[in-house]
């Protein structure tokens, strides 16, 4: 059986599903207007100019993740901000779920407050969806070296037992 942990074929596919995700992501808040501020507010959880300063913050930060992740630059920081990020993201969609609000989490554009038709299976399943997104980066963490990278971790020389 061929080595599985540590696989830089399976890495290279993490990276690139959680370059695909942040990016697409980012970008759609960006061009949307408002940003991405309406959905952080309707979280409840920031006042003031929180969210103002985040709506913008945010998808930036996703964009720029996701392109040092589809460049294969940084790998293990830009994997250990995703699984930080993402787990933010449960602990916002978790929180509103346990207040009893019902919100589009904004994830990909939009956000707001909703009715609560199918609450429990779109909070379950957006909870679900970013913890697998927060795996994939504390494999990147771990194992930061992939295929097709141009990071200094990375590279296309099969990976050996002491590499980091």
């Amino acid at each position: 059986m061929r080595k599985v942990f540590g696989n830089p074929w399976i890495g290279l596919a993490f990276r690139l599903v959680l370059a695909a995700v942040l990016t697409y992501a980012g970008a759609v808040k960006l061009f949307e207007p408002g940003g991405a501020r309406d959905a952080i507010v309707a979280y409840r959880i920031f006042g003031g100019n929180i969210p103002d300063i985040l709506g913008w913050a945010m998808p930036i930060s996703e964009v720029i993740l996701g392109l040092l992740l589809l460049m294969g630059l940084f790998v293990r920081w830009a994997a250990f901000l995703t699984a930080c990020l993402m787990t933010a993201f449960v602990l916002g969609i978790a929180s509103v779920w346990i207040r009893g609000y019902n919100i589009d989490c904004g994830c990909f554009g939009g956000g707001g407050d909703i009715t609560g038709e199918g609450r429990n299976w779109r909070y379950t399943s957006e909870i679900l969806r970013d913890l697998l997104f927060t795996g994939m980066g504390v494999w990147l963490v771990a194992w930061p070296r992939t295929r097709f990278g141009l990071d200094v971790t990375s590279s296309d020389m099969p990976a050996t037992d002491d590499a980091a």
